[in-house]
């Protein structure tokens, strides 16, 4: 299913304007999908996109995003978490593209991640055109109850069958 959700992302998002992606590194016992189709096409295919993996931050527990490549050294962080070892840090603002992990998520574009909310607050240091993709395996819920002020919604959710577009990006998109 991680494949059909990264042929589609190939097939349906245009990256002719992207300089940059941050995307995740797959925590294997989380069973996330496996991104690594998505980035290793990149690497391939579009060398000139930067690619960017998040790590956590020494001392502020935020999440940071380092240039991430096929040489990158990776390391477990203290949650067993693989991450990118380099020091190239870039600054949200800069970013283009995020994809973002989740467990679910709703006709509205809110989703629900493993509830300590280091993607909203990375997401809300991005600009506000930074495309935010969530991959998720499952349709949407019709509604997420709970969601608040500090809670970012998806531009866009990618599933094995079908991509899902909300918001102010959807105009774009179609």
């Amino acid at each position: 299913m991680s494949s059909a959700i990264a042929a589609r992302f190939f097939s349906e998002i245009d990256l002719s304007g992207v300089r940059s992606v941050h995307t995740f590194v797959r925590i294997a016992k989380l069973n996330e999908i496996d991104s690594s189709a998505i980035y290793f096409r990149l690497w391939r295919d579009h060398p000139s996109i930067v690619t960017l993996a998040p790590r956590m931050a020494a001392g502020t527990g935020e999440l940071e995003s380092v240039e991430f490549d096929d040489s990158t050294q990776m390391k477990a962080n203290d949650w067993g978490i693989s991450e990118p070892a380099g020091e190239n840090i870039s600054d949200p603002s800069v970013i283009d593209l995020v994809l973002v992990p989740l467990l679910c998520f709703d006709d509205f574009g809110d989703r629900v991640g493993y509830g300590k909310g280091y993607y909203d607050r990375f997401l809300a240091r991005c600009r506000p055109d930074c495309l935010k993709v969530g991959l998720n395996l499952f349709p949407p819920v019709a509604l997420i109850d709970g969601i608040n002020e500090n809670d970012v919604p998806l531009d866009i959710c990618i599933t094995p069958e079908r991509i899902y577009r909300f918001g102010m990006h959807s105009e774009k998109l179609n």
